[in-house]
């Protein structure tokens, strides 16, 4: 159960490299069916927080709550587990396979047969197949893409296959989405899309995501609050609108672009 409707909520997370302080005593919430964004300079050490807040990088201090969890010490398997997926910023598709084949990696856990069943085809075999390829499908018309549904992963644009990937994360069926820098590379036009399909996907799972970004048309069309990292410390955080138009945030970090 959620605590005064946050999700996640991130508490004093420090993180040390030998002498190198990636974060300080870094705090923030994201609020459950929302979408909250980290936006920061490069170096900030935003993706250094979204390691430890995935497991895939241990604190040095400080602790992560998860749906009123303690989940510090849990690994990334057991975070999955619990409901929390996640994308990065270079694509992790496999080219030769179709974009349903894509979205339906990582869905082991419809799975009970063993090898034998699958060589053979058995009843529960392809009861499994069809379950698997109809959470995929779903995941897909979230985001825009059963029209390509049949066709190579690299038959696809640049923005279409961030989708492909997007939609991977959606068949996992998560309460909490983190998006690492999700329209990199994008035209503006693949941005909006990419907006679209995130803004339907929050509405029709009730999902909470929170998304690294340093596009700040992203932000301001997607994000309902915002923090912003600089040199490991939050220096503001709150709904997206007062924090863009914070004059430390400004001078810090977005001079021209506010």
């Amino acid at each position: 159960m959620t605590i005064s409707g946050t999700l996640l909520s991130v508490r004093d997370i420090t993180v040390r490299f030998g002498g190198l302080v990636a974060n300080d005593a870094a705090s923030l919430d994201a609020p459950a069916g929302e979408v909250s964004a980290i936006i920061g300079p490069n170096g900030a050490g935003k993706t250094t927080l979204f390691n430890v807040i995935t497991g895939a990088q241990r604190p040095t201090s400080g602790r992560i709550v998860f749906d009123g969890e303690d989940i510090t010490d849990l690994t990334p398997r057991q975070r999955a587990h619990l409901g929390m997926a996640r994308t990065f910023q270079n694509l992790a598709l496999v080219p030769t396979l179709s974009v349903l084949e894509n979205a339906s990696i990582g869905l082991g856990r419809f799975r009970r047969t063993g090898v034998l069943g699958a060589l053979v085809r058995s009843p529960r075999t392809r009861c499994e197949d069809a379950l698997v390829d109809q959470v995929a499908w779903g995941a897909l018309e979230l985001t825009g893409l059963t029209d390509d549904a049949h066709l190579r992963a690299d038959q696809l644009s640049y923005g279409d296959r961030r989708r492909v990937e997007f939609a991977r994360a959606l068949a996992m069926q998560p309460s909490l989405l983190l998006l690492d820098e999700p329209s990199a590379g994008m035209a503006a036009e693949e941005t909006a899309e990419f907006v679209a399909s995130l803004r339907r996907a929050t509405e029709v799972l009730d999902l909470t995501v929170l998304v690294v970004e340093h596009d700040m048309t992203f932000v301001r069309a997607i994000a309902t609050h915002t923090a912003v990292l600089d040199f490991g410390h939050i220096v503001a955080a709150g709904p997206t609108a007062e924090v863009l138009a914070d004059q430390r945030v400004i001078d810090a970090y977005l001079g021209s672009q506010a």
